[in-house]
């Protein structure tokens, strides 16, 4: 039976840091999805689909890696898509307390489902998502932050 993980997040944008949870995950899983969590609510740097877009340009020569876009319960994406496992990444001691909370949460409503915590590799950890918003905002160049062979100017 293949093992199928959902890695989902807002990926605005998608990071080195998101790339690298996504490449350890390849070496447990036989297939990871990264899900975009869509909220109407939330106005980010990329639209959805532009997010989407990119992580499929990034991933699109390796077929163990999909892309999607959902808006219910992440269990219940999960449920939706076949996966059993929530693939979710760790930069520091906050993002343990917000993790362990919500696998705790997640266990309860969707007992099926096995929350996979990794840690970002340490030269990755201060980059985050609202880190290159911000940086973008500015004006600044996230060459060196988010995954080399991606231009974010196709993207805005």
């Amino acid at each position: 039976m293949k093992k199928t993980a959902l890695f989902p997040g807002s990926f605005d944008p998608f990071t080195l840091g998101h790339q690298a949870i996504v490449e350890d995950g390849l070496k447990i899983f036989d297939r990871i999805v990264v899900g975009i969590g869509s909220n109407s609510e939330k106005n980010g740097l990329l639209t959805v689909e532009n997010r989407k877009r990119l992580i499929e340009d990034l991933y699109g020569a390796d077929d163990r890696v999909t892309v999607a876009v959902y808006s219910e319960l992440t269990g219940e994406f999960c449920r939706q898509i076949g996966a059993n496992f929530l693939l979710r990444g760790m930069r520091n001691t906050v993002d343990y307390e917000y993790e362990r909370n919500m696998m705790v949460v997640n266990q309860m409503l969707f007992p099926e489902i096995t929350t996979v915590l990794l840690f970002t590799p340490p030269r990755y950890v201060a980059i985050s998502s609202s880190i290159i918003r911000e940086l973008i905002a500015f004006g600044g160049d996230p060459t060196g932050l988010m995954p080399d062979n991606i231009d974010i100017k196709n993207y805005l």
